[in-house]
């Protein structure tokens, strides 16, 4: 049965989370898998294209 609005996280109390967001904003490498799947999908488009950025 669950409570309403309460939710407990093992990874967060721990701190693996914190840990993983740290070495992401150190680095530059997501770590998360769509995040990760973007930015090298994103770095074979431009070296494919020639790195051409979109314009708004």
């Amino acid at each position: 049965m669950k409570i309403p609005g309460f939710s407990f996280s093992l990874k967060r109390a721990v701190g693996i989370t914190a840990a993983k967001q740290k070495f992401a904003r150190s680095t530059g490498i997501p770590t998360s898998r769509a995040g990760l799947e973007r930015k090298v999908g994103a770095m074979v488009l431009g070296a494919i294209l020639g790195g051409r950025k979109k314009r708004k």
